[in-house]
């Protein structure tokens, strides 16, 4: 029989993301066949599996914590914002169109629940194990009628919930409180325990409000994890961004415009980790007047992101550094943005049918009703900033609705100008270290060796995590629970 654990919080970006994935490498070195499942995503922040299907990113880390390749089923149903109110609606990793949030939540999200019921019935007929991940709060009034993330797939399988909150913005002990007293009685009466996530300080210090909650809700305090610092795990929410700036001191400065609609802010992860990177994410025009290295990240609307750089004078700052020698990178909807034209015949993106680019590079694009997801694997062999970068067997992803006139490359570079259609190009470990040392040898910096795994080096940061979660959660109480239901 499958045994089910599942993570609710008390709002957004709480640590259920960042819970789970402990659970599933717990479980994994502890030779469970556990898997990870969140019914519902609401990010930008995806993936395409192996035979092309998109996926939620944060669904793919808990994946890799488990030791499985990434699957559609761990995350049926994801939406993607559009602007407006509106999301692109993603059932089993392809898209069925986009829907108002009204349309959606009040008509279609129950449908898209029998996609819910078909996952979990096949995860369950081959993992003895599934760790759920909710989203948001169970106790949206306005929502749960039609919410399938949160109680519903709880129900659906009598799964044991834990109740997380985030103790380090404030409020916690409200927050975890008022949320019980919003649930319905057969809802709480799932609830089987309590986690304080991110705590800083003085456990001793906080064990009276532990007697206060548990005898205020009648719940077990499980565990209460402590803040922890460079996580280095894929995150699901671009709030995280506000914590993503690299170290101060080093030689080569990044900066990734914060586009209104940017997606897989993940690809840059890997070179905020270089020890001569600084890496931020840049709001301001004044804030790129100093970088060595402008990227323009993925958007889910390049016409409306490319409209809006206009309306804030970020083109003319853009077009000024490339002049002034800075490399200027674009990745997906920012490789779009580099080139001449943005054509939209059925105006899927904006109310223009013709959108000028930025002119860097000789492609033009034009956006059709098909959207392409796969992952790739190829070869480079290109100049860039005067540095011949070669390199073989590069993998990643693409997930774009736009075609771009420039053969069958896969990286297209023009002296201080490069543009991609691949996610995760700089997770590769040589391909990001010839890129980071073109830089160097422009700024007359010696280059360095290429030192660092990135791949596995997530694998320990999965352990590292999972040991801080094993040795601050009662895992005794926690197996108790989840073999009595």
């Amino acid at each position: 029989m499958t045994q089910c654990l599942m993570f609710q919080g008390t709002s957004s970006h709480v640590g259920k993301s960042i819970l789970t994935t402990a659970l599933c490498r717990i479980f994994f070195r502890e030779g469970r066949r556990v898997v990870p499942f969140k019914a519902q995503n609401m990010a930008l922040n995806s993936f395409v599996t192996a035979d092309g299907l998109e996926m939620g990113r944060a669904q793919v880390a808990q994946a890799e914590a488990a030791n499985l390749p990434p699957r559609v089923e761990m995350n049926p149903v994801l939406l993607k914002p559009t602007g407006n109110q509106s999301s692109q609606v993603i059932i089993n990793g392809r898209a069925v169109g986009v829907m108002s949030a009204s349309d959606y939540h009040q008509g279609y999200s129950l449908k898209a629940f029998d996609a819910v019921k078909s996952a979990l019935k096949k995860l369950s007929a081959e993992f003895d194990t599934i760790v759920i991940e909710g989203a948001g709060s169970p106790a949206e009034i306005n929502l749960k009628a039609n919410d399938i993330v949160n109680m519903r797939v709880a129900k659906f399988l009598n799964a044991p919930v834990i109740l997380v909150a985030d103790i380090d913005r404030g409020g916690c002990l409200a927050s975890i409180v008022g949320t019980l007293e919003l649930l319905d009685d057969d809802e709480r009466e799932l609830v089987k325990g309590l986690v304080i996530n991110k705590f800083r300080g003085d456990v001793n210090l906080f064990l009276p409000a532990v007697d206060f909650l548990e005898h205020k809700t009648s719940k077990p305090v499980l565990g209460i994890i402590p803040y922890i610092e460079k996580l280095g795990i894929d995150d699901e929410d671009s709030v995280s961004l506000d914590e993503k700036t690299s170290c101060a001191g080093g030689d080569v400065s990044i900066a990734v415009i914060r586009l209104g609609k940017l997606s897989n802010f993940t690809d840059f992860d890997s070179l905020a980790g270089e020890s001569d990177v600084k890496l931020f994410y840049a709001t301001q025009i004044d804030q790129i007047d100093t970088a060595d290295v402008i990227i323009l990240p993925g958007s889910k609307n390049t016409s409306e992101d490319l409209l809006n750089l206009r309306e804030n004078h970020f083109d003319e700052k853009i077009l000024q550094r490339s002049r002034q020698g800075a490399a200027i990178v674009g990745i997906c909807g920012g490789f779009q943005m580099l080139g001449e034209k943005i054509f939209d015949p059925l105006k899927t993106e904006s109310n223009y049918t013709e959108i000028d680019g930025l002119k860097l590079l000789p492609i033009a694009t034009t956006f059709i009703s098909e959207k392409f997801t796969r992952q790739v694997t190829f070869n480079v062999d290109f100049d860039f900033l005067g540095s011949k970068i070669i390199d073989k067997n590069l993998c990643g992803y693409e997930i774009h609705a736009g075609l771009s006139d420039f053969g069958n490359k896969k990286v297209l570079a023009h002296e201080n100008i490069l543009g991609t259609y691949v996610h995760g190009i700089f997770d590769n470990d040589n391909f990001r270290r010839q890129f980071l040392n073109a830089i160097r040898r422009k700024k007359n910096l010696e280059p360095l060796e290429s030192m660092r795994n990135f791949r596995a080096e997530k694998q320990k940061n999965y352990d590292r995590l999972a040991k801080i979660v094993r040795d601050n959660i009662n895992m005794t109480l926690l197996e108790k629970i989840m073999a009595s239901t």
